[in-house]
């Protein structure tokens, strides 16, 4: 295995003799090497430099390994931390890595092993240098809030159990599915998602499970489902607060026994896949309202992940506009977009409702309209007017809402005004109003609102 130049370790144990031969064999393979004898001048080292590796032993005479990991945790967050032990034990296992360790090895143990353990940990870690984007799975940032989350999401990835992860829209829970599919060792099995709102309701079984030849109206061929195309991989359940009820026992049972029929079959099949559902909604309080199976809600929440909103990792505004300038940049002209000090403070004064989506698709639109340019305070002010301008169109003006008007004029004026504010685009107008695409859906055609009238 070839590891970059940069890269530094740090080993943590009390044996002298084994200190010395992993300093041997790790700058062999090209590692810069510490080492310390117990907790205490580990903890000194890694607050005077940073290390993108620790591997420690679990029980010193001073702490044990949890505690050497606390500290690499606090002055370095992208820190990978690997714990070795002689006392190996599940429990012990189990909260090293709630805790945050990568892997957790038993003594004794070759160093070929702990070389591909290394190597498995190292694809995993993201860099959290000064000035350093990171980019895994196109999530940028360095925010210590997104960084726990990536440290728990590459934690869950090294285990098969279910994963729930509630965020708002747009923060990117199927980049934080994909992460943990593509750190696993699933990675090279497929990766398949089914979106539960978007779907209709009276498909999504057969979107789910597939369906035998003849067994509803025009199902004219067999077809394979979610479940088998996943197999050996990873199926993500995206929105799943959008499962409808009667379908939930179904899926609780194929979550329980890995196992389901095809619609119109008898014949149990047979799936190893892991699944890692994702909501924008609170399913606790779903289940508290009878919308939701409490059964199905607690098989899922096996291991719970979140991710910030942008609101709350401000420090990673100015990253996300960099690369999506230098992304849409490069795709209009071959190159990037050049950002004013004065746009980027407006960037970081908004509160960005729709997060990073609404920030892509923001900065996208300013690259488009005003290329070659460097982005000023006044091209942000522009477009997030206009954004709110009433577009010419041939329907009636929204109604004006009074006091004491009914709640269902209220809410078609709410949405009228979302829409025009999204000039029509009704995944960004749900993302704003904090619905499913499907609600937006029927809203719209209960009112009568095409959105191709605000286009």
């Amino acid at each position: 295995m070839t590891y970059r130049p940069s890269s530094s370790v740090l080993i943590v144990d009390d044996e002298a003799g084994i200190r010395t031969a992993l300093r041997v064999n790790f700058s062999r393979n090209g590692w810069t090497v510490e080492t310390a004898s117990g907790v205490r001048e580990a903890t000194r080292l890694l607050e005077s430099r940073e290390f993108q590796l620790v591997v420690s032993d679990m029980r010193m005479p001073d702490g044990d390994g949890l505690e050497v990991m606390r500290s690499a945790r606090t002055v370095s967050p992208s820190t990978a931390v690997i714990l070795l032990t002689a006392f190996g034990s599940v429990p012990d296992a189990v909260d090293a890595m709630r805790n945050g360790a990568l892997d957790y090895l038993p003594k004794p143990i070759s160093f070929e092993q702990l070389e591909a353990a290394a190597a498995r940990v190292m694809k995993q870690m993201i860099p959290s240098s000064p000035g350093t984007v990171m980019d895994a799975s196109a999530m940028v940032g360095r925010s210590p809030r997104l960084m726990r989350s990536l440290q728990r999401a590459r934690a869950a990835a090294t285990t098969d159990a279910d994963v729930l992860v509630e965020a708002e829209s747009g923060t990117g829970k199927e980049l934080l599915a994909r992460f943990i599919h593509e750190a696993s060792s699933r990675s090279r099995k497929p990766f398949v998602a089914v979106n539960c709102a978007a779907v209709p309701e009276h498909l999504l079984e057969s979107e789910l499970f597939g369906h035998a030849k003849g067994a509803f109206t025009g199902a004219t061929n067999a077809k394979a489902g979610k479940f088998e195309m996943a197999h050996g991989g990873t199926l993500l359940l995206d929105e799943i607060g959008e499962m409808p009820l009667n379908l939930q026992p179904k899926l609780l049972r194929a979550l329980q026994e890995r196992e389901f029929e095809r619609l119109g079959e008898t014949r149990s099949i047979k799936v190893d896949i892991r699944v890692i559902a994702t909501t924008n909604v609170d399913l606790a309080s779903m289940v508290d309202e009878g919308k939701f199976r409490s059964d199905l809600y607690y098989r899922l929440n096996v291991i719970p992940l979140d991710l910030p909103p942008l609101r709350e990792r401000s420090e990673d505004i100015e990253l996300l506009a960099r690369y999506f300038a230098e992304k849409f940049g490069a795709r209009e002209r071959g190159a990037a977009q050049q950002l004013g000090p004065d746009f980027i403070e407006r960037l970081k004064a908004h509160n960005w409702p729709g997060n990073v989506r609404e920030l892509g698709n923001f900065m996208r639109r300013v690259c488009s309209l005003y290329p070659g340019v460097v982005l000023s305070s006044d091209c942000f002010d522009e477009e997030f007017q206009s954004r709110g301008k009433t577009m010419p169109s041939v329907a009636a003006p929204a109604p004006l809402v009074t006091a004491g008007a009914p709640i269902r004029d209220l809410e078609r004026a709410h949405l009228e005004s979302t829409l025009e504010m999204t000039r029509g685009n009704r995944t960004q107008a749900a993302e704003m109003l904090g619905i499913s695409i499907r609600t937006m859906r029927n809203r719209i055609r209960e009112y009568g609102l095409p959105p191709r009238r605000y286009a």
